[in-house]
């Protein structure tokens, strides 16, 4: 999730374990010990691209890692907030907020080491938008209200519009899937793996891609409030097997990073297409309807022994904008 969201998330959960007189330095320990965790992103080993993108949404954010990252934050706050908290109280009100950091990212995509080191399974459970203003400006209105007042229930009415946008992701997921699942059967595809997320900022537009026989699809799928599911036939493109295009590289750098990226992409990997040399990730692009990838690596066959750049193509023009919106409205 976003920062804002994190730290908001986080200052809840702490004040749900604050007495009354201490809502509001429980509030501020949990809100930053639960973005300290995002301090990952800015891990980097400059001659590796790809190590930043590995690194994120791991240690940090592993289910075991929270009372030392609790710690480290308690240690960093201490001088801040001991007029306030004993020390005692500051570590439980850093766990509590802390702990929120990697469960959060997992309801959303691109996923997360939950089990790390003993898995390194990224958990994606895809019910939420990294940024989704809604249910960032309940969280802001309800937090706001228990500091302001010093009201706890306000905690509960925070912990529960959080919930009810969790399960109404949960539901629309369900509904995308089942309709992306029908779409297939009617092109006469059988699914071979398939992921659907949701479109930025809303739990109206999914996007759902599958294989089938060798060829990603992709598809945006409108789950309505009230109304059906409309559904946004999109592209497709053959996809890259690593180990068949560039078999004669084993053992180069290139050949070992484009295994790492096939891993972090979920083998969802086609050629950009207006870059063939680029080896994006198919699970994401500016329009659900889209095969033009957000990220990817660049390919360079005379440089085999250096590490692949990692680069980025978004285009958030005036075209792309409408629709997007045309989707999101259903027209």
């Amino acid at each position: 999730m976003d920062p804002l969201t994190h730290g908001l998330v986080g200052a809840a959960a702490a004040q749900s374990g604050a007495e009354k007189d201490k809502l509001r330095p429980a509030a501020f320990t949990g809100a930053l010990s639960s973005m300290m965790a995002d301090l990952d992103y800015y891990i980097q080993i400059p001659s590796d691209p790809l190590f930043n993108i590995e690194i994120h949404r791991q240690f940090s954010h592993s289910l075991i890692f929270i009372p030392v990252g609790a710690l480290f934050a308690s240690v960093l706050l201490w001088w801040f907030f001991k007029k306030y908290l004993t020390f005692k109280e500051l570590y439980i009100y850093s766990i509590l907020g802390y702990a929120t950091a990697g469960l959060l990212d997992a309801f959303t995509s691109y996923g997360t080491q939950l089990l790390w080191p003993f898995l390194d399974t990224r958990f994606a459970w895809n019910l939420i938008s990294v940024i989704d203003p809604v249910v960032t400006i309940g969280l802001i209105l309800f937090v706001g209200f228990a500091l302001l007042k010093k009201q706890k229930k306000c905690v509960w009415f925070a912990g529960g519009w959080l919930t009810f946008f969790l399960l109404f992701g949960w539901v629309q997921h369900q509904r995308a899937t089942s309709a992306a699942e029908n779409l297939a059967e009617n092109r006469g595809h059988t699914i071979e793996e398939m992921v659907v997320k949701p479109t930025i900022a809303n739990q109206r537009v999914w996007r759902a891609n599958y294989i089938s026989n060798g060829t990603i699809y992709t598809d945006a799928i409108r789950t309505g409030l009230i109304s059906g599911i409309d559904v946004y036939e999109g592209e497709s493109a053959p996809r890259i097997i690593i180990e068949e295009e560039f078999s004669e590289f084993t053992g180069t750098v290139m050949y070992e990073d484009l295994l790492r990226f096939k891993y972090l992409s979920e083998n969802f990997l086609i050629r950009h297409p207006e870059y063939p040399e680029v080896i994006g990730d198919a699970r994401y692009a500016m329009l659900p309807t889209k095969l033009s990838p957000l990220w990817g690596v660049k390919t360079d066959t005379t440089q085999t022994d250096l590490h692949l750049p990692f680069l980025y193509f978004r285009d958030a023009g005036e075209e792309v904008r409408e629709s997007f919106m045309d989707m999101l409205l259903g027209k």
